[in-house]
């Protein structure tokens, strides 16, 4: 034992877990008078913030969610989820956002993947999530605690499926003395899932020491400032909103908050509560860069934007530009917290011509700061591809910004972390500064509107047709969605098919954005052994994800 480890031992005082819940308790202390969250009518300071999600953990807790425990949300971007980001971790349990998206049958495997005790749903989703929930009770044998929100900022239909009601249950606890977090920071503190490879949904977890590091790495990349006002157009059950419900905790920011992203009324938002800051796929961008002129007036302030979650293409990062809005790329994945990857924008890239610019600027970049490797390697061999911008191999991470792993899945696990680091399945090259380039995504993973679509699933659900002989799908460009899934069909010999038929047949099995957008009936080209040639596909649909 050297003399640095002589009498200087870890205790209380000197060594606390990472957890991003110690943010909201700062901004409570020492913001507390200052704006939080903003929704329609409801406005809540950072002091009312904490006291909410204190509320809520300690509901929470009476009804049983405990370290480990896992609380589903189907929430939209409303104060109720962002106190869900603060309240659940506060007790060790793990926040399971769902998509608002999904289908009730998938719905109810997630809930019954990740063990769900507590579920807490806006009454928007009652119709998905009432099949969701007899189908947990029948297929699955289990029952959660149902959590209703009514929100005021809601006026449709929906019944309520629980016996508690959101605000009455927060009312009848007093709150948390203090959001403590974990006694370890390599707890998990969410479960999100994602299609990957296969089609199978996959349970990513990720832990509280991950989220504060990326919370932190979301400000210094973006020079995110104290009390920035931050828009709510990414959906919060996406990766966790990127980790920027902790970020903006960390800076004493504004949640402005969003139950529709529409042009009209993010512009709105953006002029009537002086937005500076907002996060989006690319189809957002162009719900911006393509409105009216007159609907962006009086917008005097500089509005950052961050892009992620499908290569943006290059009209949107020049059209935004030419309206003064400030384009940050950004890239990751679900196993990464979300970002964790960026095109940082050198000095010297401004003295060169908008389109050179916008180029450098749609690469994927280079690692965050906080994460402690990025690069591309030949997955074979794990060494490391010459940065030539041509050589192809893998982009892989390794660092505290990478999941736990796969929730129940340990094979899928291992394959990921091969080698001693995380494999994303996208290829890219290495260009002479050491910027990523994707050029193909091996997963065949078409990404729209930022939402993840399997090729697999698809084909499953076109392969049920009794019709259907062979099918292959892939990403087709789309302007508003980024891309969008293109069907492939040889129809078996005296079948009667119409595009027609196998879109409503799809429509019946798969969730509405899944279901492919363009069914082509022409000769699937294979290779000698019957494989599938999927790039000379892309190449006749000029998918956004073929090799340039």
């Amino acid at each position: 034992m050297n003399i640095y480890e002589q009498h200087l031992e870890r205790n209380a005082a000197n060594c606390v877990p990472l957890t991003p819940v110690a943010f909201v308790e700062r901004s409570a202390e020492v913001f507390g008078d200052l704006p939080a969250v903003v929704h329609g009518a409801r406005r809540y300071t950072w002091a009312q913030a904490r006291e909410r999600a204190a509320r809520l953990a300690a509901a929470l807790r009476s009804l049983g969610v405990g370290r480990g425990s896992t609380v589903s949300t189907m929430l939209g971007n409303t104060p109720e989820m962002v106190e869900a980001h603060y309240g659940v971790p506060a007790l060790a349990a793990v926040l399971n956002t769902l998509n608002t998206r999904l289908d009730a049958a998938l719905l109810a495997w997630q809930l019954n993947h990740c063990e769900a005790s507590v579920l807490i749903t806006d009454r928007e989703f009652a119709p998905a999530m009432a099949e969701a929930l007899r189908l947990l009770r029948e297929q699955h044998g289990r029952d959660v605690v149902v959590v209703d929100v009514c929100d005021s900022e809601y006026t449709g239909p929906g019944e309520r499926l629980g016996a508690h009601e959101y605000e009455a249950l927060l009312a009848a606890h007093a709150p948390l003395a203090r959001l403590e977090g974990p006694a370890d920071e390599w707890d998990a503190i969410a479960v999100s899932y994602t299609s990957g490879t296969t089609g199978d949904p996959k349970g990513v977890v990720t832990h509280h020491r991950g989220a504060y590091l990326n919370a932190v790495c979301n400000a210094v990349t973006w020079n995110l400032p104290h009390f920035a006002k931050y828009l709510w157009t990414l959906p919060m059950f996406h990766c966790n909103g990127w980790c920027f419900p902790w970020t903006l905790a960390m800076v004493g920011g504004t949640h402005v908050c969003l139950r529709r992203v529409e042009a009209k009324a993010m512009l709105d938002a953006m002029r009537e509560h002086g937005v500076t800051h907002y996060c989006a796929a690319p189809i957002v961008h162009n719900l911006v860069l393509n409105a009216p002129p007159e609907w962006r007036e009086g917008i005097g302030q500089q509005v950052n934007a961050m892009v992620a979650g499908a290569a943006p293409p290059a009209s949107m990062i020049e059209g935004m530009a030419r309206i003064g809005f400030a384009i940050t790329h950004v890239y990751g994945l679900t196993e990464t917290y979300g970002p964790a990857a960026v095109a940082v924008q050198r000095e010297s890239w401004a003295g060169e011509p908008l389109a050179e610019r916008t180029r450098l600027n749609g690469r994927q970049g280079v690692r965050y700061v906080l994460q402690e490797g990025m690069t591309v390697l030949e997955p074979e061999t794990m060494a490391e591809v010459s940065a030539d911008g041509r050589t192809m191999g893998e982009i892989m991470f390794r660092g505290n910004i990478v999941m736990k792993g796969y929730l129940k899945n340990p094979a899928a696990t291992g394959k990921a972390f091969a080698g001693g680091w995380f494999h994303t399945g996208d290829l890219a090259v290495l260009e002479r500064d050491r910027y990523v380039k994707i050029k193909d995504r091996s997963k065949d993973v078409i990404i729209s509107g930022g939402e993840n679509i399997s090729s697999i699933e698809v084909e499953d659900a076109l392969y049920r047709h009794p019709a259907v002989l062979a099918c292959a799908v892939v990403a087709r460009p789309d302007e508003k969605w980024g891309e969008t899934p293109l069907a492939f069909v040889e129809v078996k010999p005296g079948a009667d098919v119409t595009a027609a038929d196998l879109v409503a047949h799809c429509k019946a099995l798969l969730a509405g954005y899944k279901v492919p957008r363009e069914i082509r009936f022409e000769p699937i080209p294979k290779t000698s052994t019957g494989k599938i040639q999927k790039f000379q596909l892309r190449e006749r649909a000029r998918s956004a994800s073929a090799i340039e």
